[in-house]
């Protein structure tokens, strides 16, 4: 599996991320409490978690040859992050975070449907997102990129921005492709 480092979309550049990229995404939208509130992972209280996370994003592309993808507007304006988490050469899970000012202009649909596109295109026969059963907007998206509501996880996942410490219930998402064998 190889996926491009970079990938154009109609209004969107989604690029692998680099170390130079901590500040503006720190700044962006990985410390707003707002933004994070609904993501799996903690808000970063300081630049050295997003140096952290860019050194794990390297290893998941030296590991799987695909990874987090940083989103930016066509004039290099940093909006969000998406990308390919690969679990298993034939499945991955998929998610996406927006800077506030990048709310509700359909930039994540756009950056899920790169996503939805790559999945296939690198061998995976299964991308799946997961939802905090309260977050409308993003179940919204998944629906309108073709996901369907596979199951309700009880008590399986921790939002930490929300409900620290506690497992909640979350939706999961499914897309299934038809891939060829590897040979």
């Amino acid at each position: 599996m190889k996926a491009p480092e970079r990938i154009e979309t109609a209004r969107l550049r989604l690029r692998r991320p680099h170390p130079a990229d901590a500040e503006p995404v720190f700044t962006r939208y990985a410390s707003d409490p707002e933004v994070t509130r609904f993501l799996g992972w903690p808000r970063h209280d300081s630049i050295g978690q997003t140096r952290a996370f860019l050194e794990f994003s390297d290893g998941e592309w030296e590991r799987w040859g695909a990874g987090p993808y940083l989103i930016e507007s066509k004039d290099g304006r940093l909006l969000g992050g998406t990308g390919l988490g690969v679990e298993t050469p034939f499945r991955a899970a998929t998610g996406y975070v927006l800077a506030r000012d990048a709310w509700g202009l359909g930039y994540a649909t756009e950056a899920l449907r790169a996503m939805v596109a790559l999945a296939p295109a690198v061998g995976l026969g299964r991308l799946h997102a997961l939802c905090h059963p309260e977050h409308v907007a993003s179940r919204h998206v998944l629906e309108k990129c073709g996901f369907t509501r596979e199951s309700l996880l009880q008590r399986h996942s921790e939002f930490p921005n929300l409900e620290p410490g506690r497992a909640s219930d979350v939706y999961c998402y499914v897309r299934l492709f038809e891939t060829e064998p590897a040979r």
